[in-house]
């Protein structure tokens, strides 16, 4: 038996520091494979610049009557929404009570005025 468990281990830790030393490498490989197409991008630049990029300018055209038109229903309507949900509905619901109560009373005196004068 330890004669297996000896043979076992020292396989294990001869792949494991197999295995640890080639992806050390691989990583260290890879790291100088970037660097070296950095530095050949670099110098081939330095040597044979780049042609120039055009500069892309915005077309700036005039918008039609349909457009405006839209543009500003889109205002008209952001502005309502915007009133809508910065109101007071506590207060417009008070103010729209008393205007109902003044209209009753209105009425009833109006009512009882016919009624007087026949």
């Amino acid at each position: 038996m330890p004669f297996t468990v000896g043979v076992l281990s020292g396989a294990a830790l001869t792949t494991l520091t197999l295995s640890l030393t080639l992806s050390a490498h691989h990583r260290t490989r890879t790291h100088q494979s970037a660097l070296l197409r950095q530095q050949s991008a670099l110098l081939n630049n330095i040597i044979d610049p780049p042609p120039e990029q055009p500069i892309i300018r915005e077309r700036v055209s005039k918008a039609d009557i349909a457009e405006v038109a839209k543009d500003r229903w889109n205002r008209e309507v952001e502005s309502l929404v915007r009133r809508v949900e910065g109101a007071d509905w506590g207060g417009i619901g008070e103010r729209g009570e008393w205007i109902v109560r003044a209209l009753g009373r209105r009425v009833s005196e109006g009512v009882k005025g016919l009624g007087g004068k026949e």
